[in-house]
C-alpha cells in the first residue's frame, strides 16, 4: 500500500466533498429557510466519510489490477 498515494487521494476527495457539501448546505438554507447559514458539522462528516471510503475503494481497485 502506497501511503503517499492514499493520503493524496484522501486529501483530494476530502476537499472536493467539503466544498460540495458546503455549497449544497448554503443553497438549501437560502432556498428553503431564507437564511445564509452553513451546516459545518454535516459538511465535515460527509467529507471525512467520503475521503476515507472512496480512498479505500480506489486503493482496493488498484491492488486488484
Amino acid at each position: 500500500m502506497n501511503i503517499k498515494k492514499l493520503l493524496v487521494d484522501f486529501t483530494t476527495v476530502f476537499a472536493v466533498s467539503l466544498i460540495v457539501s458546503v455549497v449544497v448546505s448554503l443553497l438549501w438554507n437560502l432556498i428553503v429557510h431564507g437564511t445564509s447559514t452553513i451546516d459545518w458539522e454535516t459538511s465535515f462528516r460527509f467529507a471525512i466519510l467520503f475521503g476515507i471510503v472512496l480512498s479505500w475503494i480506489e486503493t482496493r481497485r488498484s491492488k486488484g489490477k
